[in-house]
């Protein structure tokens, strides 16, 4: 009561209002800031994933060719010659067609005997190659460039060193078993880069081990991969073997080299980098458990700096032993930086518009209140599956723009990136919203899971290129969609595969019927090939498709996937 009775009329009536102005700009700008990072951990959430998931399919593009690439170059029914220079031009011819095959990553492909001798093929560039030679088991290898499948060999160049093939990795890995199996990575012999080859024993007409087919994987293309994505201004992604030793990383380097000649392996714990060290302790821990969850996962732990890092990671397994582990990591005021700053400029224009008309004042910020409590609805309904989840992008400040980037980041999350309509994850949602609501609200009408596989599709990628393959899942896809109903969805699953989800059927003849329909729409001439056709010739693909309806075939998401598949290989066996 001392202020009231010293002060003057001016400061009463300006201080206190200042004050409260302040004070109820404060209280705006943390519910707005709380409403905002709400918002952000949720699509932050979705984009480390999205991010993990592109590392790994660009894994899967790498090594997904490869044993296409040993079966072309030796195939398993064709004994191996018994001398590489008697039969050097159908070796050569082999090993061309082998590494055309996915010329990046798999241009090297190469053989090994138990004599010691060797011939490999890298490919430069679609004309330009290099011959690697070697006809007996004590000198060093030939090297010999030449243009084209049948072009005449060069002067040949001596290497300096002499190259065993028998003392190998590769050769090693695959003479001890008789399956397609992975080496681990290792320093190449003429490269001196990281490499993991695939690798297979091959065997001579009496069935007895007469050498190995390899072909390498190069880590400097997933190292540059990772450098290439646009990750915030302090994340960072790795891919690491299990025991520590990076494959490839965003930052920094993934060899080491003391100044000499040879590079040796490095380690995530002893990278130089507190971050990535950090990151692999926690992620190994996470994942190193035999029955850890498979698919990719978040988290977030306190970095070496004591902040927030949040976290995606997977671990990547297949069949011929490869075991490593894909991690994403972005400081959590990376995230927050664009929600920090908006709510701090809210909070100065709140009290400077308040100090001259109240009104204005609270309506601006009531507005802007809105739009993030708008944000974090849509994101918080992104989360739980709906889709169509509407975001407002309907203003041009800053506030538009995170609202912009949120859309944008939904889009990429929920569309294919080569056929433009909905992807896996899309589809994957709206089935599983479907079978909730039946769940939850007892909407017992059935819906069906149609699961499409392209049968001649690799041909066409074999005759036609891998760029005419994209321009026929381009145009398969549109047909899906511009022949469904606005209840149903198409979505592309992966590679050639597509899942359409039929909202409404009355039974499982109106499922078949529609599958009809679709099947005679995708048998339709490919109009994508047309400028490619010679002589007017037309070009085709049939689909299998399989069926399963809900609740008939089952009642969760792993089911009805499982028995439409089920049925599409049933229908393309037959």
């Amino acid at each position: 009561m001392n202020f009231y009775s010293h002060a003057s009329l001016r400061q009463m009536l300006i201080i206190p209002y200042v004050v409260l102005v302040v004070l109820a700009a404060t209280i705006i700008g943390m519910l707005s800031y709380n409403a905002g990072r709400d918002a952000v951990d949720t699509l932050s959430d979705h984009v480390l994933r999205e991010t993990v998931n592109r590392i790994s399919q660009a894994v899967d593009k790498h090594i997904s060719g490869s044993e296409a690439v040993l079966e072309t170059a030796f195939p398993t029914d064709i004994p191996p010659p018994s001398s590489i220079k008697d039969d050097l031009d159908a070796l050569r011819t082999r090993l061309w067609l082998a590494t055309s095959i996915h010329r990046n990553p798999n241009n090297y492909a190469y053989y090994g005997n138990r004599d010691g001798h060797f011939i490999g093929l890298w490919r430069f560039s679609e004309t330009e190659a290099e011959l690697r030679l070697r006809t007996d088991g004590v000198s060093p290898r030939s090297i010999y460039h030449y243009s084209r499948i049948h072009g005449e060999l060069g002067i040949p160049e001596q290497e300096m060193r002499i190259f065993e093939p028998r003392k190998r990795p590769w050769y090693k890995a695959g003479h001890e078993t008789t399956k397609q199996t992975w080496t681990s990575i290792y320093i190449d012999f003429k490269t001196l880069q990281l490499v993991s080859t695939r690798a297979r024993r091959v065997n001579n007409a009496a069935g007895e081990f007469e050498g190995v087919v390899a072909t390498d994987l190069s880590m400097q293309l997933l190292n540059q991969f990772l450098k290439d994505l646009k990750l915030s201004p302090n994340g960072f992604a790795f891919i690491v073997e299990p025991d520590g030793n990076l494959v490839a990383t965003s930052r920094g380097p993934h060899l080491h080299n003391d100044g000499g000649e040879d590079n040796s392996r490095l380690n995530a714990m002893v990278s130089g980098d507190p971050w990535i060290a950090t990151t692999y302790t926690v992620v190994k821990e996470l994942t190193e458990h035999g029955d850890a969850p498979t698919g990719t996962r978040t988290s977030s732990f306190t970095g070496p700096n004591g902040d927030v890092i949040q976290a995606g990671y997977a671990r990547l397994r297949d069949a011929a032993g490869l075991d490593w582990i894909v991690a994403v990591a972005v400081p959590r005021n990376d995230f927050m930086q664009k929600v920090t700053e908006n709510v701090r400029q809210t909070v100065i224009m709140a009290i400077i518009a308040c100090l001259f008309i109240a009104l204005i004042g609270f309506v601006t910020l009531n507005v802007i209140s809105k739009r993030l409590r708008q944000l974090s609805t849509a994101a918080r309904e992104i989360g739980e599956g709906v889709l169509d989840a509407k975001i407002p992008v309907d203003r041009n400040d800053e506030i538009g723009e995170l609202a912009k980037s949120f859309a944008t980041m939904q889009k990429h999350l929920l569309t294919d990136r080569l056929t433009g309509i909905p992807n896996r994850e899309a589809v994957v949602r709206r089935i599983e919203d479907r079978i909730i609501r039946q769940r939850r609200r007892g909407d017992s009408h059935p819906f069906a899971v149609l699961f499409v596989d392209l049968n001649e599709f690799k041909q066409i990628n074999d005759r036609f290129g891998h760029d005419a393959g994209d321009r026929v899942l381009k145009e398969i896809g549109q047909r899906l969609t511009k022949n469904l109903r606005e209840s149903d969805l198409a979505a592309r699953y992966g590679g050639d595969e597509f899942i359409v989800f039929l909202g409404e059927v009355e039974n499982r003849n109106d499922a078949i019927a529609l599958r009809e329909e679709l099947e005679r729409v995708l048998a339709t001439p490919l109009q994508s090939l047309v400028n490619i056709a010679v002589d007017g010739a037309t070009f085709t693909v049939s689909a299998s498709i399989g069926i399963a309806l809900c609740p008939e075939d089952g009642l969760d998401l792993e089911t009805l996937l499982k028995r439409s598949d089920e049925d599409m290989y049933l229908r393309k066996q037959a």
